[in-house]
């Protein structure tokens, strides 16, 4: 069932030439004119005066809403930190429940990968929302036109069962399972994720999909997206790459858990085997970004 995958090593990197889509968050406090703690007659505006002054400018002084900036990264924590946040299980059984649920084929690729989704036995499913939330992340992201299916080379079909015999398993690991040498060793000591090519298992780090990773500050969802596509990329075939263009949005296959800085990575990279030199020290630093295909029209 496992194709090659010549045609998007061929087509999948000229993506990152094309213009970067800039993303803006505005975060906004809306001053909602009610002071909880106090009662109904020591509100700021009772109901007769905000029908008075319906259609109305609010009044000069204090603005009814005010911008909150972002507080900036810290940047004298290593990128590959892990950041601070909620609890999650440090370690389960080593063994994987493959999830119930399957989905017809999305992609219009010759080359076909079905996919299991799983969650490791003894992990609480407090952490992450439970297994169904946890499946409906990765197939709403393996789905996505942005993700691997926008080169149109690929095709994915996510199948269930004991029984199931897939190309890869994507599967919600405890950190401590993870740092097994036969999961994904801890050979660089922070929290990852894998690829392990010999069981064809996609290793979701439990650690990094509930706390995120530095580059990504607050944003889980986008890093969730990022970690999912990362990860099968690797089980597609492709290696780890560093920022091409400084200030450019990062390829998804650079490590942007551990951050988006060649140098950083690149040291971290030295000595170990297969990855030393894969990223070059050459002071570029890019953008986080979650997709290999980001340009992709998503309307549809």
């Amino acid at each position: 069932m496992r194709g090659s995958v010549s045609r998007l090593r061929r087509f999948g990197w000229r993506l990152y030439a094309l213009p970067a889509l800039a993303v803006l968050t505005l975060l906004v406090a809306v001053d909602t004119a009610t002071d909880a703690g106090s009662s109904d007659g020591e509100r700021v505006g009772n109901s007769s005066q905000a029908q008075e002054r319906h259609g109305e400018h609010p009044p000069a002084g204090e603005p009814p809403a005010s911008e909150i900036p972002i507080d900036p990264a810290d940047v004298d924590v290593p990128s590959a930190e892990l950041p601070d946040g909620g609890d999650f299980t440090e370690e389960g059984e080593h063994t994987w429940e493959v999830l119930d649920g399957s989905a017809e084929p999305v992609g219009e690729g010759t080359e076909h990968y079905a996919y299991t989704v799983e969650v490791e036995d003894g992990i609480d499913p407090a952490s992450y929302g439970g297994n169904d939330a946890f499946a409906e992340t990765v197939d709403a992201i393996l789905s996505d036109p942005r993700s691997w299916i926008g080169s149109g080379d690929v095709t994915f079909e996510r199948v269930d069962g004991q029984d199931a015999e897939p190309d890869f398993r994507v599967s919600l690991t405890t950190p401590k399972t993870s740092r097994h040498a036969d999961v994904c060793g801890y050979v660089i000591e922070y929290e990852a994720s894998c690829y392990r090519r010999d069981i064809d298992r996609v290793v979701i780090n439990l650690a990094r999909w509930v706390r995120g990773a530095v580059a990504f500050d607050s944003d889980i969802g986008m890093y969730r997206q990022y970690l999912v596509n990362h990860e099968v990329g690797h089980a597609l075939g492709l290696p780890h790459v560093g920022c091409a263009e400084d200030g450019a949005l990062a390829p998804v296959m650079m490590q942007q858990s551990f951050g988006v800085d060649n140098d950083y990575v690149a040291e971290l990279n030295e000595g170990i085997p297969g990855e030393e030199g894969t990223v070059p020290s050459d002071g570029k630093t890019c953008r986080p970004n979650a997709w290999p295909n980001p340009q992709a029209d998503t309307d549809d």
